[in-house]
């Protein structure tokens, strides 16, 4: 089984207020670092059987736009395991749970997620996710295997370079 591991996209400044900040939706760079992992997600041919979100509003709609980029028509499922309070035994649970599933993504916060992801790698594995960062971790037995991890940053490089060196190069004369 591959669980992807997605941080929630951008989604603004944090609100001191939990029930506040809980309903803080997706930012404009937060839609578009969802398309654009989206699209990565896509170019490797991933399709998810199963997609898991926290809660919180920025979660299910980075949840929803990348399921709807890679061809996601399933329900969205709601777990408090992926919540910012969530704990390591929470998320094994989940995890546990997953069994006959070939790739399911599950999309959180930090500062949970990297301690989350870490339980699937080892104890002694440090990650840092930022915003819209994606791991792919193949959990057949424990410890997993981290295959990659894709920062938003690197996929808006990429595509910046990609587009620009397929334009048709004109003369100016």
């Amino acid at each position: 089984m591959n669980i992807y591991v997605l941080r929630h996209a951008s989604a603004g400044i944090r609100r001191l207020n939990p029930v506040i900040d809980a309903k803080r939706p997706l930012d404009k760079e937060g839609k578009q670092q969802c398309i654009l992992v989206g699209n990565y997600l896509n170019a490797l041919h991933v399709q998810f059987d199963l997609v898991i979100s926290s809660p919180l509003k920025r979660a299910l709609q980075t949840a929803s736009f990348v399921g709807t980029e890679t061809g996601y028509d399933g329900h969205i499922q709601i777990s408090e395991s992926l919540s910012p309070s969530a704990t390591v035994k929470d998320f094994e649970a989940l995890v546990s749970s997953l069994n006959g599933h070939e790739n399911v993504l599950v999309v959180g916060h930090n500062p949970n997620l990297p301690v989350l992801l870490s339980s699937l790698l080892g104890p002694k594995i440090n990650i840092r996710l930022r915003k819209g960062a994606v791991a792919r971790v193949e959990c057949t037995r424990r410890p997993g295997t981290l295959h990659w991890l894709v920062d938003p940053r690197i996929l808006r490089g990429a595509y910046a370079s990609v587009t620009k060196s397929s334009r048709r190069k004109t003369s100016r004369k």
